[in-house]
């Protein structure tokens, strides 16, 4: 089936799409009110119900745009955005903090970001560390037993989705027939640092995920777990995640959650044979020494 619409901009109206009807509220999430429209325009955070269970929303906002940051726009991650949603998901695990992990709430990330703003001032100001902050709370609430769902509705690309995305127990995206885009870097990109003409890495592309850039290709490796073909498909797809995520997590297979358990998929799905038989020899080779290592009792 071929699609000829796109979300790719389209951030906050897949919240509609996604979440019960009228159930969004801006702004709010736990305790923590974001109050200021000024700060991190580019991302919006709240609170919904999600056939009728709260869950916090992190979304990308492509319309947005960040006066104080030219490079900020279009759907980037700056620096203010990093820590919002930071904030966001810090204040879900503060909100549950006293639930069993039977009943933490969802965290539910619509993602559609190019990449992180690379501007000279925000790497000064600490972009990097907004974004590293904004990972590491999303382990933490992985880890915590909150089920993360990744939504790709346009772009996940570099960075950005590294923080925006990669950290949750489950990605899904819409299919490739949306212009859905999801890589590491650019195939120009690659050629230039690996010193590869561009010929060679395009015919490369073509028979492995490695090199390639889009949905079904990530989803060969395991890094997709499930891509969908119309709009109408991510909120039935995201609820029946969420249950496969807390059924993981009640059976103590949280090892089959995240970026571990997406290594596993590749495999599977014979997208990352290779990875398997590294780990594999790495283990074997610290096996043999490890006695030389280990601490002293």
């Amino acid at each position: 089936m071929e699609n000829v619409e796109t979300m790719m901009g389209r951030g906050r109206d897949a919240i509609d799409m996604i979440v019960d009807t009228d159930s969004f509220k801006e702004g709010t999430v736990g305790a923590k009110t974001f109050d200021d429209p000024e700060f991190g325009p580019g991302a919006v955070v709240g609170t919904a119900k999600l056939d009728g269970q709260d869950v916090t929303l992190i979304v990308s906002d492509a319309q947005a745009f960040n006066e104080k940051f030219p490079v900020v726009y279009a759907g980037i991650i700056g620096m203010e955005e990093g820590y919002k949603m930071a904030q966001a998901v810090y204040a879900s695990l503060a909100a549950d903090a006293d639930k069993p992990k039977e009943q933490k709430r969802t965290l539910v990330l619509i993602v559609d970001t190019p990449g992180n703003g690379p501007g000279k001032v925000e790497e000064i100001f600490g972009m990097n560390k907004a974004t590293g902050a904004y990972q590491l709370a999303l382990a933490e609430a992985r880890l915590a037993g909150h089920p993360i769902v990744s939504m790709v509705i346009g772009r996940a690309i570099s960075g950005a989705f590294l923080c925006h995305g990669l950290q949750g127990s489950n990605i899904l995206s819409l299919d490739s027939s949306f212009g859905t885009m999801i890589h590491v870097m650019p195939l120009t990109s690659i050629s230039r640092i690996i010193k590869k003409d561009l010929e060679t890495l395009q015919e490369l592309s073509k028979g492995n995920p490695v090199f390639a850039a889009g949905p079904q290709f990530f989803y060969a490796l395991g890094g997709v777990e499930e891509q969908i073909d119309k709009v109408e498909g991510m909120r039935p797809a995201i609820i029946e995640h969420v249950k496969q995520i807390r059924a993981a997590v009640a059976a103590g297979e949280d090892d089959k959650l995240g970026p571990w358990g997406r290594g596993t998929l590749g495999a599977e799905r014979n997208g990352r044979v290779v990875r398997p038989k590294v780990i594999n020899l790495m283990n074997q080779e610290f096996a043999a020494v490890a006695e030389k290592y280990a601490p002293s009792r």
